[in-house]
């Protein structure tokens, strides 16, 4: 039987060696600004990515906008939720853009801040930054770049949840007066009203609801309407018009 295994030589066993002991001296940035590097280097791909949560983020703080804007937007069916949950993790990576920004920014500042001498304090800021934008100027725009298509993208799927969500209550609206006029008929007939007879998807205490809402809005707005009537009668202190007496002929 033939060995085919590749001979290890000196050579490799001495690369290999080297190798370990190189790595064994990496142990990253050191400096605070190497730091920032580095955690801009591993969020960079965040912006692309499908990963929505990085591991050096906040997973309690995304759950939180996630949660808000289920609160707020209240889906119903798996449509609505996909979009609200599309809304909360779009959101969430505009949050991360304005993030990278600000620590980009701040590194451009500790790393020229004692490079740029200034007679007034409160200036040197200024010029800090602006040559620290002029280096990173590269990486600013790509954050820009993927900001607006971000901010793109929201807009277009919170259109989209709008318009779903506008069509689904149109039918709501038109299903339970429908079944308002229906429970009403077997009331008066004196019969029990089964909603799913009729195929809805509705209880009677909502179909009740509805109807004395309808009700109480009926009569707001008749009484609404009586009070504008009587504001134009004249009042007793308006003089009422007298028609003309008609003058006497001459005999």
């Amino acid at each position: 039987m033939t060995n085919n295994a590749i001979p290890i030589t000196d050579y490799d066993a001495a690369r290999t060696a080297r190798n370990r002991e190189n790595a064994s001296h990496s142990t990253g940035p050191k400096t605070e600004a190497g730091k920032q590097r580095s955690c801009l280097n591993a969020l960079r791909h965040g912006l692309t990515g499908h990963t929505i949560v990085l591991p050096a983020e906040d997973h309690a703080a995304y759950q939180d906008l996630t949660n808000q804007f289920f609160d707020d937007f209240k889906p119903v069916g798996i449509l609505e939720k996909h979009l609200v949950q599309a809304l909360a993790d779009t959101s969430w990576r505009l949050q991360r853009v304005s993030a990278l920004e600000t620590t980009l920014l701040g590194l451009c500042s500790s790393e020229h801040e004692d490079n740029i001498a200034t007679e007034d304090p409160e200036a040197h800021a200024a010029p800090v930054v602006s040559e620290g934008r002029r280096e990173r100027n590269r990486s600013l725009a790509v954050y820009s770049v993927h900001g607006a298509r971000l901010s793109r993208q929201f807009e277009k799927t919170l259109d989209k949840l709008e318009n779903v969500q506008e069509k689904r209550r149109a039918i709501e609206a038109s299903q339970l007066a429908d079944a308002a006029a229906l429970f009403q008929m077997d009331q008066k007939q004196g019969l029990p009203y089964q909603p799913s007879e009729d195929g809805f998807v509705l209880s009677n205490t909502e179909i009740q609801a509805f109807i004395h809402r309808r009700d109480r809005l009926k009569a707001a707005t008749a009484a609404a309407q009586g009070r504008a009537w009587f504001t134009h009668l004249p009042t007793s202190n308006t003089p009422v018009p007298q028609p003309d007496t008609p003058r006497p002929h001459a005999a």
